[in-house]
């Protein structure tokens, strides 16, 4: 997919999880970020390109057919602008976009006090203008929701929809990851067109497109909230993945299995005790090359 192509699904919130990769690839790709986000603070009265550009087509043609040559600079000039009033009315009424860095986290807050939490390199979209009518959150990546008594609205990623009842409860959405945990209150879980309800302490995991079963979540929020990282049984790419975010580090694999289930833990606050947390259970030896970390079992 072209570049073009790219961002024009991005900003439509439509990108999978391959797209998505790609986009980030993109050389500026933390340009257009921070160019989104800024463009949030304009709003742009209502305004159909169409229909004007059409009133000035027709206001030329009624004057007659000219015998100079100005027809054609006029009409030119009148495209260009219809453009740009399109382009400038379609930047200042986008959703709101909060975004994070490799090794950065945030919390939001949603137009009806709803707290949100992001993990690291993740995305959160929703139209503010627009919030009492349609109540729809975008995520891409990893987050806590501390959704505000009396409120309900979904939150949509590309692998299902959380529908929720007013409650507490993460959802992460990575490379072929989808897990959403209930830690409060009730929320549904649409993937391919079934719904599950889940109450406290349930979770419904997909992983590499299969659904798989996992015992009560016993804690009361996700570790990520006190930088750590948990996991049980879980295929040991996906914890390379998060190691790489939470550090900002490239993980090299040298003779270890990805695939591989990984029981465990590492802190975010300190990068070797991080590493010998995921590396001295599989019985694997760690080196760092500037900032490349290389895991290699002999």
């Amino acid at each position: 997919m072209n570049r073009e192509a790219l961002i024009l699904k991005w900003l439509n919130n439509d990108l999978n999880d391959q797209e998505f990769e790609a986009f980030k690839a993109l050389e500026d790709y933390d340009d257009l970020v921070k160019l989104h986000t800024n463009l949030q603070h304009f709003k742009a009265d209502n305004y159909d390109t169409s229909t004007e550009l059409e009133n000035v087509l027709s206001t030329i043609k009624s004057t007659g057919a000219p015998k100079n040559n100005w027809l054609k600079p006029l009409l030119r000039i009148a495209a260009v602008l219809a453009i740009c009033f399109s382009v400038y009315y379609y930047t200042t009424t986008l959703n709101t976009t909060v975004t994070t860095q490799l090794a950065q986290k945030t919390t939001v807050e949603l137009p009806d006090a709803s707290t949100v939490s992001l993990n690291a390199k993740s995305l959160l979209a929703y139209n503010k203008n627009d919030w009492k009518k349609e109540r729809n959150v975008n995520l891409q990546g990893e987050a806590f929701f501390k959704v505000a008594k009396g409120s309900s609205f979904n939150v949509k990623t590309t692998s299902g929809t959380v529908t929720v009842y007013g409650t507490q409860f993460n959802v992460k959405q990575r490379d072929n990851y989808f897990e959403v945990i209930c830690y409060e209150g009730l929320v549904g879980v649409t993937y391919n067109a079934n719904e599950t309800k889940l109450t406290p302490g349930d979770s419904f995991l997909v992983i590499d497109g299969k659904i798989i079963a996992k015992e009560k979540e016993h804690r009361s929020t996700p570790s990520w909230l006190n930088n750590e990282s948990d996991f049980k049984s879980v295929p040991f790419k996906q914890v390379v993945a998060e190691f790489e975010r939470q550090y900002n580090v490239e993980v090299t694999l040298m003779n270890v299995d990805a695939t591989q289930l990984f029981t465990g833990s590492f802190t975010h606050d300190n990068l070797d005790v991080a590493l010998k947390s995921i590396a001295l259970p599989l019985q694997v030896t760690y080196s760092k090359q500037n900032n490349t970390i290389i895991l290699k079992r002999e």
